[in-house]
């Protein structure tokens, strides 16, 4: 991955001071709302008192990855208009963890962590297992974010992918350790009115300067599956990726950090929000995957059409915005991760079994140290090129498929048998990766929907022929509980 893209549309000079600019903004950015964090519940969950139009923001533009402006076309380009719409179905996630986020604060105004409630709620096997999704998926995707930053780049500015992957994470990870989620929900709106000016720009600039008629007539002449609205993998991954989705949101702390910190009232109509504000970027990116034929690009991966093309079409002031639009939308998803990954890991694995004495000094640092750490790892997996973003992504699906229906049942459903969770989630990872491998099951766009149903069957199933009552106020952990850090 050496080496300057022999397509850039800008100069290493010029993306380089684009990158210190942005960089330096939002580190200093990051140490200002950081001084807010007073403690520890200030540092992972900004003080419970978020409102609507910051919890909006932050859950649209941490929403808006690099996977969503990168994948979108790709998706566009392998699958056709399916595989564009099939994206787009990521929007779900946020739409049906709406009441969920409600009923979290609800009966979790203690909690710190979604691994808080599935310890308190199926018990300390179940738990295990799902640290091992969450913490899976969760570095899973920061690799995919870091790797999307050295590629964009790298096409559009020529920057080698090592260097610009490696200065997005040290950003992210300077800004995130001192400020922690006040931080990043403040940058968070911020970049999300900058993705969706840009976006709607980018969006103006190509309907305008593209010719519909030619498009079409190029697709059907040279790629006419893209049109075939019945393509069985298309379809397939169509319904994979709304589990997907769904998966990713329900199980994961990146979005049971912003429940716990929002006000009272406000998380639901958030969620909703930023579900809306989310449903049209990856069509309108999607649609740049129809348009590569005419613009006749010169693709050496399939996960760089996006940039490649949009910077072709806007030329050098749209590359501009490109750059910017881009590095927002990983930052606004690579910080969360950073802050809710290391929260996971410092609440459930350092508070709850290595140092349950710990001050609440000591635990800062530790989450400080934490945070380093996963950008450490995240550089040192980036550097050895994993495969494309889809790749790297998408392994993690039967995963968090396996994981919807025991969080989502755990909420609701009083009488969820613990056992059958554990199962559910054990079994419906390891079905769903056997489905998602090309030597024995049916392909990438499988594992999700594999491992989702038959989670779906084991939680469900086990409830009915053996329910367990559950009492709802052993979730509310008191906090002296949460500073002992005892294991129930």
């Amino acid at each position: 991955m050496n080496g300057e893209h022999e397509t850039a549309v800008l100069s290493p000079q010029i993306g380089w001071l684009l990158l210190a600019m942005l960089g330096l903004l939002w580190v200093y950015l990051g140490v200002l709302w950081g001084k807010k964090a007073k403690n520890m519940e200030g540092y992972m969950v900004a003080g419970r008192n978020v409102g609507l139009a910051l919890a909006a923001a932050t859950a649209m533009a941490t929403w808006v990855t690099s996977n969503t402006t990168m994948l979108a076309p790709q998706f566009a380009l392998e699958l056709g208009v399916w595989g564009m719409l099939a994206y787009s179905t990521a929007c779900f996630g946020l739409f049906f963890f709406a009441p969920m986020a409600r009923r979290i604060r609800r009966i979790m105004p203690n909690g710190l962590t979604s691994g808080d409630f599935i310890r308190l709620r199926h018990g300390k096997p179940a738990w295990i297992v799902f640290l091992i999704i969450s913490l899976t998926y969760s570095f899973a995707w920061l690799v995919s974010m870091a790797m999307a930053g050295g590629l964009f780049m790298n096409a559009i500015a020529g920057i080698p992918f090592e260097w610009g992957m490696t200065t997005v994470l040290l950003v992210c990870v300077l800004y995130t350790v001192f400020g922690g989620l006040y931080a990043v929900i403040g940058t968070d709106f911020i970049q999300s009115v900058i993705i969706l000016i840009g976006v709607v720009f980018v969006g103006a600039v190509i309907y305008n300067r593209i010719d519909f008629d030619v498009t079409y007539a190029v697709v059907l002449a040279e790629r006419p599956a893209m049109l075939y609205v019945l393509l069985p993998a298309a379809i397939i991954a169509f319904f994979n990726n709304l589990l997907f989705g769904m998966g990713e949101i329900f199980h994961n702390n990146v979005w049971w950090s912003r429940a716990f910190a929002m006000r009272k009232g406000v998380a639901a109509k958030a969620f909703v929000l930023g579900g809306l504000f989310w449903l049209p970027i990856p069509i309108a990116v999607g649609f740049i995957a129809l348009t590569s034929g005419v613009l006749d690009i010169n693709l050496p991966r399939p996960d760089m059409l996006g940039p490649l093309a949009a910077s072709q079409v806007l030329g050098v002031a749209g590359a501009v915005i490109i750059f910017i639009v881009l590095f927002c939308s990983l930052a606004s998803s690579i910080d969360s991760l950073l802050a809710a990954t290391s929260d996971l890991v410092t609440e459930d694995i350092y508070r709850k079994a290595v140092n349950p004495d710990a001050s609440e000094q000591t635990v800062r640092k530790a989450s400080i140290g934490i945070i380093i750490g996963l950008g450490f790892l995240t550089w040192l997996v980036c550097m050895n090129n994993p495969g494309t973003l889809a790749q790297v992504l998408f392994a993690s699906g039967p995963l968090v498929g396996s994981a919807i229906w025991p969080v989502a049942a755990g909420l609701f459903w009083k009488k969820t048998n613990p056992w059958g969770v554990f199962a559910a989630m054990l079994l419906g990872s390891l079905l769903g990766l056997w489905a998602y491998s090309d030597e024995y099951g049916f392909g990438w766009y499988s594992g999700a929907l594999v491992g989702s149903a038959v989670s779906m069957v084991i939680t469900l199933g086990s409830t009915l022929i053996w329910p367990k009552d559950f009492d709802w106020n052993s979730l509310n952990e008191s906090n002296e509980e949460l500073k002992k850090g005892t294991i129930k």
